[in-house]
């Protein structure tokens, strides 16, 4: 008959639950562990998007710096009030005189890239009111539908490399925003075909100057939706968000709104950068755009994005031989997309001109019309009878 060491039996108990009650400690210290690992994971992410906004912030200052000898400024907001009302103003800054005309283009105009034989076509499916500039280009507009297109600077911009008269589609830098205005109704169908990339938007220098035409594109439409369309090495990029109701000139977008972002914590009533970059001027029109009563009074809601758009303007006469980017403003543009009201304002003009869709014959069978603006002829209110019947002018090419 064999007998149990009860004495080893004991030992090994105790060694057993010595293990079991180490196992539980450990697995508590684990789960600790997990814990703070969790926390520091968070962390960790926080402290990684403060470092990205900085650095955003950093590369903006520099890009400020690097691209500030050959900028120009100007700016672009869009105001959302209520019951539908969508009001986009932007303004126009240029270091010399930028002689701007406005233009009625009816439906139906046969169009091409002006980028060699193998231009993009096309036939207008929508009218629109635009102001040119040395009738060479469309800067801003708005068509019938209530779609406006701005033209800003962006010395960033880098378009794709493109062969005149090559086997690429190409659409000149020039009809950028007329092609806009042309062929969409909204944002979303613009977005939706330009994601495509079934052409290239490519560029060339000014006529009859050195200066090579960098610049993005702003777009907006009567339901509030926004899009921002730079080239960036080479390659489209679109920003598409009803929240992105500003623009202005360098750097990219994306680096403005890690600014705006960072001045979003300084309430505005204390205090608002005050100069004249491009910077400064995103984070004042976003302050502003949003700080201004939200009505549905056009007079009101008119009278406010003016405000707005002038208290983002450089004074006429504005120069600075050590700051080259800051350019005076030479004009302003206010579309109604709600009411379809085009405005323009031309600074060394004392009246504002405007321009009622509603009175408008964008028809196939009318002709396309002009408003002469360059030589600063003064009218005042709503000018629709000043306008004259005139052959549209060229677009310009490629070099």
């Amino acid at each position: 008959m064999e007998f149990f060491d009860f004495g080893i039996i004991h030992n090994n108990l105790k060694e057993i639950l010595a293990t079991f009650f180490n196992l539980i400690c450990i697995f508590k210290k684990l789960k600790a562990l997990s814990k703070r690992c969790l926390i520091l994971k968070n962390n960790l992410t926080k402290l990684l998007m403060k470092i990205k906004t900085k650095v955003l912030i950093s590369l903006a200052l520099v890009n400020i710096l690097i691209f500030s000898e050959d900028a120009v400024a100007c700016t672009r907001v869009v105001y959302k009030g209520l019951n539908g009302t969508f009001i986009t103003a932007r303004s126009m800054d240029w270091k010399t005189d930028i002689p701007a005309n406005l233009w009625i283009f009816p439906r139906g105009i046969e169009r091409n890239g002006e980028a060699g034989t193998n231009s993009v076509k096309w036939k207008s499916k929508y009218g629109s009111v635009v102001t040119s500039s040395w009738d060479i280009a469309s800067s801003d507009g708005m068509n019938e539908k209530g779609l406006v297109s701005n033209l800003l600077w962006l010395a960033e911009s880098d378009f794709p490399k493109f062969t005149k008269n090559g086997k690429d589609k190409g659409l000149a830098v020039s009809l950028w925003a007329q092609y806009t205005l042309d062929n969409f109704a909204t944002v979303a169908e613009a977005v939706d075909a330009f994601e495509k990339n079934t052409f290239a938007v490519v560029s060339s220098h000014i006529p009859g100057t050195d200066i090579f035409a960098t610049v993005h594109l702003s777009i907006s439409d009567s339901t509030g939706d926004n899009a921002i369309l730079e080239y960036i090495n080479g390659k489209l990029v679109i920003h598409h968000d009803k929240k992105y109701v500003v623009m202005t000139n360098s750097p990219i977008f994306e680096e403005q709104l890690a600014i705006n972002s960072y001045w979003k914590g300084i309430p505005g009533t204390i205090m608002l950068p005050g100069t004249n970059r491009a910077a400064d001027r995103f984070v004042r029109a976003s302050y502003y755009i949003d700080a201004i009563p939200k009505t549905d009074n056009t007079r009101v809601a008119t009278a406010s994005v003016f405000g707005v758009i002038r208290n983002c303007s450089v004074p006429l006469g504005i120069s600075s031989p050590t700051e080259p980017n800051i350019s005076s403003t030479r004009w302003r543009t206010v579309s109604d997309q709600k009411n379809l009201i085009y405005y323009f304002d031309n600074v060394l003009n004392p009246n504002v001109i405007w321009v009622e869709f509603s009175k408008i014959d964008f028809s196939e069978k009318a002709k396309p019309k002009k408003l002469s603006l360059e030589n600063n002829e003064n009218y005042s209110g709503e000018s629709l009878i000043n306008f004259k019947v005139s052959q549209p002018f060229k677009f310009a090419g490629l070099d």
